[in-house]
């Protein structure tokens, strides 16, 4: 490897933030079923965590959108390689993402979502790294706001490796 990984988070911070999240969430849907949304794949590791910890009743789906192929930047062309396998006409849905960074491919999805008749929608977010922005964009349940740095683990990937780690790192060249 032509990189090594620095802690940037580290897991116990990770679980306790997660666990936080889920008592927001279960406070705001009290009394209401809710759709979990990830967005593959690097949401499974975080939205696995977060929908324990979630008391409320829920079903889960999965969409998979690309606009970073192999590499560590935006193509800025959000490609849906899957869409949800359940009707989400009046449902409240809750978009779990790994990362928010440049928002267009998680402002496009909200809007693909919201087409589709929902209740509402709102997003929950590992990482948050607003200085990357290229759109208005938001979490509405943030994990962690970060630096302008290339991260992996805890679902987020580089080239496909790294999404195991049960921390979340900071790649650093060589």
């Amino acid at each position: 490897m032509d990189y090594t990984i620095e802690t940037l988070i580290p897991r116990e911070k990770v679980e306790q933030r997660i666990k936080e999240l889920a008592c927001e969430i279960t406070k705001d849907y009290e009394g209401k079923e809710v759709v979990v949304l990830g967005l593959l794949k690097g949401s499974v590791v975080f939205m696995s965590d977060l929908i324990k910890e979630l008391d409320l009743p829920l079903t889960i789906d999965f969409m998979n959108v690309s606009s970073y192929g192999d590499g560590t930047s935006t193509t800025g062309v959000v490609k849906i390689l899957k869409d949800v396998d359940q009707e989400l006409k009046d449902k409240d849905v809750i978009i779990v993402e790994d990362i928010i960074d440049t928002g267009l491919t998680l402002s496009y999805v909200k809007e693909f979502i919201k087409a589709k008749g929902t209740k509402s929608v709102k997003v929950c977010t590992l990482l948050d790294k607003p200085e990357r922005r290229k759109v208005e964009m938001k979490g509405d349940y943030v994990g962690f706001e970060i630096p302008d740095e290339f991260v992996v683990g805890y679902g987020l990937d580089y080239a496909q490796k790294h999404r195991n780690l049960p921390y979340v790192g900071i790649v650093v060249r060589k």
